[in-house]
């Protein structure tokens, strides 16, 4: 038996248009591999789309990659992630499925005590059977799996995959400290392989009972920091018992580093300069990243635009730069603050709720409605994206109450 296991492919992701178009053939890129490895199946666990009603060009290039794969007789299975899910059920992955061009795995059946029953979709080829449970935003698909009949998941016989896009405690990378996730016993045990999904990380474990807990990673970096830590998609190939993480790479990557600390404007122009004069750019994705308090002038003062033209006359694909923590002594007094503003509300809240008589879930909802409505748009999150998924975070809070 032999597969592919994608993830997190986010297609229409990017603003930036090239940045789009190097998702777009990142993706292509991968079906390409799948074709030309003569895989079995296709596992998609979540996220094919950035969006639940994605752009009609992003959607004509998906339809066009999936048909390619259907006519190499590969069988694409898919779950949705809290990306493409929708509480209305208006989502172009059950769209993909009614043209029979993928097939949903994550169904099944309330039983008589509440529980969910899922289904098995049995692979005609392998007789590999595959379930999954979808993802949601907030993390909340991980109410479903305390309702879960993993009974008759566990011992049904022969191979069997799940497919899962969920955040698991164990395996969270420091980076990803704060995400909301799941303890890995709450996955149905001895599945043969378990296709993640959600943590744009490549990883493998197997913890206690559950073999072969698989991240494959993005298909495509979604953000300033993915690219600076991944620098490239990924995916994963199957065979048999062995597991290969395999790299897309469809554009180089060159990460500039610039600490500006006890720095002038100049100083720190000039080590942008002189890094970009001893890099090989050509056709690369190119991130800047300048941290730090400069000793004299202010950010704002850097010419950015002589800086990209630089990197464009060496003939970078393109550019992107992150000042996120560049500051200077001018501006460090604000910053100091306004450091803890998060903490100054969380007190605030809780000194007065017995004034306004809250409950201890007011306290809770007000503190979560902070928090989304102070949220920021993603690097390359367009505006309406933006919107939608602010609109859908509030609607899931208000609705739990």
């Amino acid at each position: 038996m032999k597969f592919a296991h994608i993830a997190d492919c986010h297609i229409g992701s990017w603003r930036d248009p090239k940045l789009r178009a190097a998702n777009t053939n990142s993706f292509k890129l991968a079906i390409d591999i799948c074709i030309k490895e003569h895989v079995d199946f296709l596992l998609i666990s979540g996220d094919l789309f950035n969006t639940a009603v994605p752009a009609i060009d992003s959607l004509r290039m998906t339809v066009e990659q999936l048909k390619k794969i259907k006519d190499n007789n590969i069988p694409v299975y898919f779950i949705a992630g809290s990306h493409d899910f929708s509480p209305s059920g208006k989502t172009m992955l059950d769209v993909l499925e009614q043209a029979g061009l993928a097939i949903n795995v994550a169904k099944g059946e309330e039983l008589s005590d509440g529980r969910i029953r899922l289904h098995f979709t049995v692979d005609p080829k392998t007789n590999v059977k595959i379930t999954g449970m979808i993802g949601k935003k907030g993390s909340l698909e991980t109410g479903y799996y305390h309702f879960l009949a993993k009974e008759y998941l566990e011992n049904e016989p022969g191979k069997k995959i799940f497919l899962f896009h969920s955040a698991l405690a164990e395996l969270k990378p420091k980076e990803l400290e704060k995400m909301d996730a799941m303890p890995v016993s709450l996955l149905p045990a001895n599945f043969d392989y378990y296709a993640g999904g959600h943590v744009h990380v490549v990883d493998r474990q197997s913890i206690d009972d559950r073999n072969n807990i698989v991240y494959p990673g993005p298909i495509f970096p979604n953000n300033f920091s993915e690219i600076e830590k991944l620098q490239h998609g990924s995916f994963v190939i199957v065979n048999d018992d062995e597991i290969r993480h395999v790299p897309l790479h469809v554009h180089n990557t060159v990460c500039l580093t610039i600490d500006s600390d006890n720095k002038t404007v100049s100083d720190v122009e000039l080590e942008i300069k002189k890094q970009i004069a001893s890099a090989d750019l050509k056709n690369a994705v190119v991130t800047i990243r300048v941290q730090g308090c400069l000793k004299q002038g202010k950010p704002a003062d850097v010419h950015w635009n002589d800086v990209f033209h630089d990197c464009y006359a060496k003939q970078a694909y393109v550019v992107l730069k992150n000042t996120n923590r560049f500051t200077s002594k001018e501006l460090e007094m604000i910053t100091i603050k306004e450091a803890n503003v998060e903490d100054v509300e969380n007190k605030l809240l809780e000194e007065h709720s017995d004034q306004f008589k809250l409950s201890d879930n007011d306290v809770l909802l007000a503190k979560q409605l902070m928090r989304v409505l102070s949220d920021e748009k993603k690097e390359g999150e367009r505006i309406t994206d933006f919107e939608t998924r602010l609109h859908g975070e509030l609607d899931v809070l208000l609705q739990k109450e």
